[in-house]
């Protein structure tokens, strides 16, 4: 099992805008491989990648990743919209490591090896802009995986690209996991939850209220608001739209 399981979520809350997103939410993650996250817009899912992640700060509870110090464990978060800069494909993969302080040749080596992972070694030297949807979010994940990270984040990955884009990212993903990343997953998609998911974590009003295997889960949810949004009965929006 990896060091950083499990990964205990204790009674997190977190406020945006004044208004709760996070409602003292518990949850213990102890399996490897992939964790989705699934529930409605504004039930906080976004968010709790985000407060895993550190980029926003919770106001109430912890969250704990096995006998680790929490600034110890390696972490990239994946947007829905990958965020890169006005450079080239090598150059965005590069400024990962710029915390690592990597001698110039490893660098080379690790971004060349990241971007053959992906598929995009022969668009190295390409500006990042002119990569096509599919192509930019693996440009995401070559970086996030060059950093060597323990747990992945992934925040809707898949939401804006085309069948055939989901599915190289989903491999993707799952080549990930295999390899030993602990990822954890927010998808609408319960097609896609169903395919690379080993379990999964169901959020209403910033609360967690199922969680288990993913067979079990999406083909007997056990709590009223679990079943209601997997079988479409449930408004789309629970809180705001903070996801």
């Amino acid at each position: 099992m990896s060091a950083i399981l499990p990964i205990v979520l204790d009674n997190l809350s977190a406020r945006l805008g004044g208004r709760p997103v996070l409602d003292g939410l518990n949850a213990t993650l102890s399996r490897p491989n992939v964790t989705a996250v699934i529930g409605p817009n504004g039930a906080g899912k976004s968010v709790l990648l985000r407060v895993v992640d550190g980029l926003v700060p919770a106001d109430g509870g912890a969250v704990r990743f096995g006998l680790r110090p929490t600034q110890s464990v390696r972490r990239a978060l994946v947007f829905q919209k990958p965020a890169l800069v006005r450079a080239s494909v090598a150059r965005n993969v590069g400024l990962a490591l710029i915390p690592a302080r990597l001698g110039s040749s490893e660098v080379r080596d690790r971004v060349e090896a990241a971007l053959r992972k992906v598929g995009l070694a022969d668009r190295a030297g390409d500006p990042a802009g002119k990569l096509s949807g599919g192509e930019q979010q693996r440009l995401a994940l070559a970086r996030a995986a060059v950093t060597e990270p323990e747990l992945l984040l992934l925040d809707e990955p898949t939401a804006n690209l085309d069948p055939g884009a989901t599915e190289e990212i989903e491999e993707l993903v799952a080549a990930m996991a295999r390899a030993g990343t602990k990822v954890v997953l927010v998808s609408h998609n319960l097609g896609q939850v169903a395919r690379i998911a080993d379990d999964v974590l169901v959020l209403w009003k910033g609360r967690a209220v199922e969680h288990g295997a993913v067979d079990r889960v999406l083909a007997n949810p056990r709590t009223p608001e679990a079943r209601a949004y997997i079988n479409g009965e449930l408004p789309w929006t629970s809180f705001a739209a903070v996801s």
